[in-house]
């Protein structure tokens, strides 16, 4: 296997970034202070990664990423991303989360319901909580119960996911909470 291959792109949130293999996105970033640290977290967690330009595939990837956050209601689903390396459970969370609107949310109660067991919602907090792909698995469209925003894992945290969930149109009517 080749190392995997990143690249920085501009977004309305700032400095993002995506990181892939053969078989897609392997990591994607949301902006850090700086693109210097951006680069930084990218090189701990996939030590002799490359930053290189996009090849076309993972560039149209980037686009839809930028589309949705200008406003734009792309669903993301086009983005290939590579699960292969991820704990059976955390592939199922995502896969659900993935089907979830921009514009949407859900619950961690109800993915937990949908696995098949309601009393799984921290486990599905914490799976959320590891994603390698937000705003492809978008993650912050997942909620505690009651109407509060729950856990947001990437840089700027609940910030940041309220800002998704602003720019996505979603109503905002909870207040910060923990996981249900």
């Amino acid at each position: 296997m080749t190392s995997p291959a990143f690249a920085l792109f501009a977004s309305p949130i700032g400095d993002c970034a995506v990181v892939w293999a053969e078989r897609g996105l392997i990591g994607v970033y949301l902006p850090e202070a700086d693109a210097q640290a951006t680069r930084s977290r990218i090189l701990h967690r996939f030590q002799g990664a490359v930053e290189t330009p996009p090849p076309a595939g993972v560039q149209r990837s980037i686009d839809a990423i930028g589309e949705l956050l200008r406003g734009g209601d792309n669903d993301l689903q086009s983005v290939d991303i590579d699960m292969s390396r991820l704990p059976a459970f955390n592939q199922q969370v995502y896969a659900i989360a993935r089907a979830i609107a921009p514009g949407r949310t859900r619950t961690y109660g109800e993915i937990a319901a949908e696995l098949g067991d309601p009393l799984l919602a921290r486990a599905v907090g914490q799976a959320l909580g590891s994603n390698p792909f937000p705003i492809v698995v978008p993650c912050h469209r997942v909620m505690a119960a009651g109407g509060k925003s729950g856990g947001f894992s990437a840089p700027g945290g609940l910030v940041t996911k309220l800002k998704l969930l602003e720019i996505e149109g979603a109503p905002l009517g909870g207040s910060p909470g923990l996981f249900d």
